[in-house]
């Protein structure tokens, strides 16, 4: 790469990519209330193969406390069971052939604290994704300069642009991670 605004739009791109990646990641974290993205993450062993339960199957909301899910091959019905059971989710479906219904309990305070740890792990991994980033985009402008195709001063200007990206992708994960961190502990 030998143009800084290539850089500096592939970096944005990047950083924004990680933003999203975290915001699925809270996604998957259950917050007392039913929601259809906490089974994002499981995947059920059909046809030989394993794959994503959204397709095997509608999920609903039928109110804030139950998931439901009308599997679309009755045969699959124990499979995607046993995947809810199996998963670190903590939730015990029940199964009338091919509609299965997932009370949500409550969540006990101590399961609340340990949700907000593995938000900040995921916060944190993120952070350091940005950083290494944040890395990469300075060893071009480094790269750039060795190379004599910018100055002195477009270096330490790029730079601090950089910096500018990274801070405001940090401090975008610092929010997600609060806000997400009063749902878990809101009772």
């Amino acid at each position: 790469m030998s143009d800084f605004n290539q850089v500096k739009s592939e970096t944005k791109n990047k950083m924004e990519k990680t933003l999203e990646s975290l915001k699925a990641d809270f996604g998957g974290l259950r917050a007392g209330r039913a929601h259809v993205s906490l089974l994002d993450g499981i995947m059920v062993e059909a046809y030989g193969s394993m794959t994503p339960l959204s397709q095997v199957g509608t999920i609903s909301v039928p109110d804030a406390r139950t998931l439901s899910i009308s599997v679309w091959d009755r045969g699959l019905s124990k499979a995607v069971e046993k995947a809810i059971m199996e998963s670190d989710l903590g939730l015990n479906p029940a199964s009338d052939g091919q509609l299965i219904r997932i009370p949500i309990p409550p969540l006990s305070e101590e399961r609340r604290k340990e949700l907000t740890k593995v938000a900040g792990k995921y916060a944190e991994n993120n952070k350091v994704a940005i950083r290494n980033l944040r890395r990469e985009a300075l060893d071009e402008v480094k790269k750039m300069k060795k190379e004599g195709t910018i100055s002195e001063d477009d270096e330490k200007r790029y730079e601090n642009e950089i910096q500018k990206m990274t801070d405001e992708s940090i401090k975008k994960i610092d929010e997600m991670y609060a806000q997400k961190e009063k749902d878990i502990l809101q009772v």
